[in-house]
């Protein structure tokens, strides 16, 4: 397990061209707005309730509830619940280091 200031994560399986991990986002934290340069992403939620921003879109999902994030698209997600967020990312690309990933804001973790 990887602990972060919104949460943790733990990879759970990964092959040549993609990863799965399983997210726990707290209540009330924020992934930092961010963008992959060389991979996409889909995330499906577990448990709990994301809100998502990709590109201009802002909307949420709920348990059995996924989105797709293309590379080169900037996203956020936060947890606006009282109990944890659960989710699996799975990542598909050719480049899949965490390295992969340009921060467009500072803040990460808690909503303020």
């Amino acid at each position: 397990e990887v602990f972060r200031p919104w949460g943790k994560f733990s990879v759970i399986h990964s092959g040549d061209n993609y990863l799965v991990k399983r997210i726990t986002v707290k209540p009330g934290a924020k992934f930092a707005a961010q963008m992959h340069l060389h991979r996409a992403e889909h995330w499906i939620v577990v448990s709990g309730t994301a809100c998502i921003t990709k590109g201009e879109e802002i909307f949420t999902i709920s348990e059995n509830e996924s989105t797709f994030i293309p590379a080169n698209t900037v996203h956020t997600l936060k947890n606006p619940a009282t109990i944890p967020l659960e989710l699996i990312e799975i990542q598909s690309g050719t480049y899949l280091a965490e390295d992969d990933i340009i921060r467009l804001e500072k803040h990460s973790g808690y909503l303020e």
